[in-house]
């Protein structure tokens, strides 16, 4: 750290009056303030925690990846990490504000480290080029990260359009996540938009001379989405809010000279101050270090999220819906064990109607409460069946199931979808009963059902249930028209 420090430095002056030329002169540090030294002691700590990897599963997936062929979620979970010093769940959200207890942390860590620091290094006068490396760190951190996170609007895919299922379900059946989601999720082009905003921060952040630019732009946008998540409990705050604090500190280092310029309106000449790349290895190997991140997390992330977004959407099944099935369907006829259950909106057995999507998910409604899945859908699940985004955050008695069709034997293989994301178990139905998850990682097997098609516009299901119960369902097509228009970016190949 003292080689770092007493490093040889260049003071660039970069007067902002146009007819001013820029430049380059040796300026002796002056001595910072004892307070300084100690803040600086501090946040240096603290940004280097915030800023590195803590899970040895992020070193684990690393070095185990498939570098040859490698997958959106690879690169993605490289770059999406945070700090988790504390057991909490971040991407559930459920502990609002103690959910930043792994801040906290790194916080207590950092205070009790700079005080070790002081101690051995109290005639340090400056750290003008540890706080140069610092910003480094946290700019390239935020760069990274928010690139990212930026991909999955910028081809949209965070937020779907609504399934046939999520238009079928009452409004008071969403949680307020879920609306705000979905509201998102029916203009893709505003998707798109903050995407463009997030990707164009994180490159202008790899950036010195645009690093303040890029802060203000990803301090600005994920602030709105801290928000919007508090508002909503979209379970997003603490990633969002952990942009805001990278890249309120990248900012911090010019917010004197744009208020000295902007409110006090006074001539302004900033002085930085950069090491001085005289070697030609600390030239050519930073312009290394710089290419091989653009490379990987601005074009080959690009590639991968575009094919994402095309064959293998981030949160939507893969696995194409049994062809010209797509719909909603009444419940005609419903018979439990050779017995016809006629309707009724208060049958906690009988369902009242079907839906089938572009992908192999089925869904029917029957008035019994399901476990209520309170994540946003996100995670990188691999599995069509572990993609929960189109029933995470709804209510109202749906049943969610993942289907595997045999064209030839005409039989759906069916799973419970309605499963809880940190076991990925399911729970046996019980009659008149909660559905809830179980707490065994264990997989129940598939249960199956033979299908007919007399018409285009009916089908016919018929088998053993997941309870061992014989059924025969009839089901009859509805042309259901939509205010809603189509979506023009539809993720997918189906």
């Amino acid at each position: 750290m003292s080689d770092i420090a007493n490093s040889p430095a260049i003071a660039q002056a970069a007067p902002i009056a146009p007819d001013t030329v820029n430049q380059a002169a040796a300026v002796p540090p002056k001595p910072w303030k004892v307070y300084q030294r100690w803040a600086f002691r501090i946040a240096f700590i603290f940004f280097v925690i915030m800023s590195i990897p803590t899970s040895w599963n992020w070193y684990t997936h690393l070095f185990t990846m498939d570098w040859v062929h490698l997958k959106y979620r690879d690169v993605y979970d490289i770059a999406r990490f945070q700090p988790n010093l504390w057991n909490v769940d971040s991407e559930s959200g459920r502990w609002g504000i103690a959910s930043y207890a792994s801040w906290v942390a790194a916080l207590a860590i950092a205070v009790a480290g700079a005080v070790i620091w002081s101690l051995f290094d109290r005639k340090r006068l400056e750290y003008n080029l540890l706080y140069y490396w610092l910003r480094v760190i946290v700019r390239y951190r935020a760069g990274i990260g928010i690139i990212g996170f930026g991909y999955t609007k910028l081809f949209p895919v965070q937020m779907p359009y609504p399934s046939i299922s999520n238009l079928h379900t009452n409004f008071g059946d969403f949680t307020a996540q879920k609306i705000y989601w979905l509201s998102i999720g029916i203009v893709p082009w505003y998707q798109v938009f903050a995407g463009i905003v997030e990707v164009g921060a994180g490159i202008l952040l790899f950036f010195r001379g645009t690093a303040a630019i890029g802060a203000v732009l990803l301090a600005g946008a994920l602030a709105n989405i801290t928000f919007v998540n508090f508002a909503y409990d979209g379970g997003v705050h603490i990633y969002a809010s952990y942009f805001v604090l990278l890249g309120m500190f990248v900012l911090a280092y010019d917010i004197p000279k744009i208020y000295n310029l902007l409110v006090l309106e006074r001539y302004t000449v900033p002085v930085h101050y950069y090491p001085s790349f005289s070697k030609a290895w600390q030239k050519y190997g930073r312009w290394a270090l710089k290419g091989v991140t653009f490379l990987l997390f601005v074009f080959i992330l690009f590639y991968l999220q575009m094919w994402n977004f095309l064959y293998d959407p981030y949160k939507q099944p893969v696995e194409k819906g049994l062809t010209g099935t797509r719909g909603y369907y009444n419940v005609t006829e419903f018979r439990l064990n050779n017995k016809v259950i006629p309707y009724s909106p208060l049958d906690s057995v009988r369902w009242q109607n079907v839906t089938f999507e572009k992908w192999s998910t089925l869904t029917y409604q029957v008035n019994r409460p399901v476990w209520l899945d309170l994540s946003n859908g996100g995670g990188s699940p691999k599995n069509d069946i572990d993609r929960n985004f189109e029933l995470a955050g709804v209510a109202g008695g749906r049943r969610f199931f993942y289907y595997e069709a045999d064209t030839v034997r005409q039989e759906l293989s069916l799973r419970d979808k309605n499963r809880s994301a940190s076991n990925q178990g399911r729970e046996r139905q019980r009659r008149n009963a909660t559905d809830r998850p179980n707490t065994s990682k264990k997989k129940d097997p598939p249960f199956v059902l033979h299908y007919e098609r007399p018409s285009d516009t009916r089908i016919i299901l018929y088998g053993l249930d997941q309870n061992k119960d014989s059924i025969y369902v009839i089901l009859d097509k509805v042309d259901k028209q939509y205010l809603l228009s189509p979506s023009k970016l539809e993720a997918g190949q189906y």
